[in-house]
């Protein structure tokens, strides 16, 4: 299971990259970055992989609405090639308050609109040509994209069954967020493992994201995830595997306590088939670091 961290995206750049540098020089394998309100993700990977050779990326997640997939698929092989084939594109349809209320689009049938995404995404990394019309979606390339890149993994934010069919069958695998080890191993693992195997695909990639923190107050450090992440708690695509977990909330997911017992909740998502963990240290700032330092002692375990 690799190794990830997520970045703060809302900091200057320089401090983004002294940031993801620290991460690498810890031994972390992965620095993940979101796409909410701050840089893009795509283009501050592409700068900073110039500048830090030794590690992996990842976004978790592009929202797909507001970006034709032909154009995604350009911005994620740019990456590929300035990082040296270092990238892992994380994909969502985000949420109907986002989509529909800041860029004014239809949240209408999010299933077929990411199987129509992903029907001209794929064949564009792949290097061949996207000629497809669907309902909503459409393009037709004329060739491949002209960038020289070997094709991402794509992992395709999905946690109800329909999604999860779709990521198996159509992506390299899902990426999670707010959801705990018991939904993993019943739900997200069997659910999109069968639907990978019935299309006759490799065994998917599973990656877990989880508020981290390693403390020796752990009621305090949940009380701060509870503020801190409440949001996800009424978003109905976490509410549902907060149910799923017997979840209260945020704070019944997060990755809480020594180092040690960090470690050891960490090490439990390889042994139910998740093959990246993406932390989002939170925290003090000695707590974060701590937290870090935890992460990367699980590398290689």
């Amino acid at each position: 299971m690799r190794i990830g961290v997520m970045f703060d995206t809302e900091q200057p750049f320089d401090g983004v990259m002294a940031q993801v540098a620290g991460l690498a020089d810890a031994g972390i394998e992965a620095a993940w970055s979101s796409q909410i309100f701050a840089y893009d993700a795509l283009t501050l990977l592409a700068a900073v992989s110039r500048e830090v050779p030794s590690i992996h990326f990842g976004t978790a997640v592009v929202p797909t609405y507001p970006r034709h997939p032909v154009m995604l698929g350009a911005q994620a092989l740019t990456v590929q090639a300035t990082s040296g084939g270092r990238l892992t594109l994380g994909i969502g349809l985000s949420h109907q308050l986002v989509i529909e209320n800041v860029f004014g689009m239809s949240f209408d049938k999010p299933a077929r609109h990411m199987r129509e995404y992903l029907e001209i995404l794929m064949p564009v990394l792949e290097g061949d040509q996207a000629a497809f019309k669907g309902e909503t979606l459409s393009a037709s390339t004329f060739g491949p994209i002209q960038i020289t890149a070997p094709a991402p993994d794509v992992l395709v934010a999905a946690l109800g069954t329909v999604m999860l069919d779709i990521a198996g069958r159509m992506a390299s695998g899902t990426i999670t967020w707010m959801t705990g080890p018991a939904t993993i191993e019943r739900h997200i693992a069997p659910t999109i493992g069968a639907a990978a195997a019935e299309a006759g695909r490799p065994v998917p990639q599973i990656g877990v994201g989880l508020p981290v923190c390693v403390t020796d107050d752990p009621a305090g450090a949940r009380a701060k995830a509870a503020e801190e992440y409440a949001l996800y708690g009424h978003l109905p695509s976490y509410r549902a595997m907060l149910d799923r977990e017997g979840a209260a909330g945020p704070a019944d997911v997060a990755i809480v306590g020594t180092a040690s017992e960090v470690t050891a909740q960490v090490k439990r998502f390889a042994d139910i088939g998740a093959t990246d963990f993406c932390g989002a240290p939170f925290g003090s700032p000695y707590e974060i670091r701590a937290t870090v330092d935890a992460l990367s002692g699980v590398v290689g375990a």
